[in-house]
């Protein structure tokens, strides 16, 4: 992994501020803070012309690599850990052969490399912090296998904490950082300990990011997509499925359509009783239709394309209209389709909701207690009138699972539709004596 490929303007631009500046180190070492072949060291390539520094380092790669981190393990001045900073990725600049160099210091001090630069993602300076986050990256994605877990767990964390807060820059770089760290099939299940990561990637994919972002965050996503128990549950958790939907409908770059589609493709292949019902709901097959019908420079998004056709496809003409509800119920995406207003399928079907102990009318009432989009409120509360009126007894089961008291909550909800339909499932509920099961 090239450092070249993590790029900033954010560290750019401070970087070339940065390196005009000072650095005291004279006097840390009349403190003491380092000994005088530090010092004698360090000066041979601070601010430095490119051309002496490269001498040096062809010359003596190990020793800086060691005098680098060491100062910085020593040194906590802002100023300073920036300075060092500088100093670690210039000589990593078009030099992967220098990354072995740092990570071999761990056989003369155990805390090196990765100690001091933990450390300073710490300091409450976000070019240190962004800087660091580069390096760490570099020197993580180049380890041999095990990684070191132990400094790879705190680094996906901190990343998780700059995904979602309000910088943008912190958020850029932690995404590059992140598309090159899952790379690794070891950093993947690491990430996904951590949900606020991929919560983080579905809240800048709903902030309509921009091509670029779009791009960066999905690949992110296809990455995992390639574990199987990271497919078989992503969307349960994340809802990424109606997302990604939305990101490659709205999408004017190629690339983006192209790992969105691959995505899919992983999460039919390797999960597809847990995927293909909520792209059902979501409308995908249509989409994926009309991508059919278009021409693209990659062959691989028509291979992809063609795949989901046919998987969807043959889905959707197997499917019941009974399978149509439970797989838009299992989604909580639920909408006006056909089926919530047709008495013919409430007829047919309302008594299906008691089977496995309440399963569909459990889901459904969750829905109504936890959604908090009206559409989706409007319908469910229809949905649980329309399964008492065709099934008087289920009053009994819905008041003990706690939806008639939420259906009676959402009479007050600001949305004129969600009350309206609530008034009338009330009405439903409260329109007969109560009968037992």
């Amino acid at each position: 992994m090239s450092i070249s490929l993590l790029s900033s303007a954010y560290l750019e631009e401070n970087s070339a501020r940065i390196r005009s500046k000072l650095v005291p180190w004279e006097g840390y070492q009349r403190a003491e803070l380092i000994t005088l072949e530090e010092l004698a060291a360090i000066k041979k390539v601070d601010r430095q012309p490119k051309a002496k520094c490269e001498a040096v380092l062809l010359s003596e790669g190990r020793t800086y690599a060691l005098l680098y981190l060491n100062l910085l393990k020593k040194l906590q001045r802002v100023d300073t850990m920036q300075c060092l900073l500088i100093l670690i990725t210039d000589a990593l600049q078009d030099h992967d052969e220098r990354i072995p160099l740092f990570l071999k210091a761990s056989q003369i001090d155990p805390d090196l490399p990765y100690a001091p630069l933990l450390r300073a993602l710490e300091a409450q300076d976000e070019f240190v912090q962004l800087k660091t986050a580069q390096i760490l990256t570099v020197f993580l994605s180049a380890e041999p296998a095990p990684l070191p877990t132990q400094y790879l767990q705190p680094f996906l964390t901190i990343l998780s904490s700059f995904i979602q807060g309000p910088s943008s820059n912190k958020r850029d770089t932690s995404v590059q950082c992140l598309e090159t760290l899952l790379s690794r099939q070891a950093c993947r299940q690491e990430v996904w300990r951590i949900p606020n990561i991929i919560a983080g990637f579905m809240d800048i994919l709903k902030r309509s990011p921009g091509n670029q972002m779009s791009y960066q965050v999905s690949f992110c996503l296809w990455l995992l997509s390639f574990e199987q128990n990271i497919a078989e549950q992503i969307n349960k958790k994340f809802d990424i499925i109606p997302i990604l939907v939305e990101t490659a409908q709205s999408a004017l770059k190629e690339k983006v359509i192209r790992v969105i589609v691959a995505t899919f493709r992983n999460l039919v292949t390797k999960a597809p009783s847990q995927n293909l019902p909520a792209m059902l709901v979501c409308q995908l097959l249509p989409f994926v239709k009309n991508l059919a019908t278009r021409k693209f420079s990659d062959e691989d998004i028509i291979e992809d394309v063609l795949f989901l056709k046919d998987e969807l496809n043959s889905r959707f003409q197997s499917l019941t209209t009974y399978d149509e509800y439970t797989s838009e119920l299992a989604s909580g995406h639920l909408s006006w389709t056909p089926v919530h207003e047709s008495d013919d399928f409430w007829k047919e079907n309302a008594t299906k909701l008691n089977d496995k102990d309440h399963e569909q009318l459990k889901i459904l009432i969750k829905v109504l207690k936890e959604s908090s989009d009206p559409i989706v409120l409007a319908v469910a509360a229809h949905d649980v009138g329309q399964y008492v009126r065709h099934y008087g007894p289920g009053k009994k089961s819905v008041a003990d699972l706690g939806g008639k008291a939420r259906v009676m909550e959402l009479m007050t909800h600001p949305n004129s539709d969600v009350r309206y339909r609530a008034l009338l499932s009330v009405q439903q509920l409260i329109s007969q004596p109560w009968l037992t099961v």
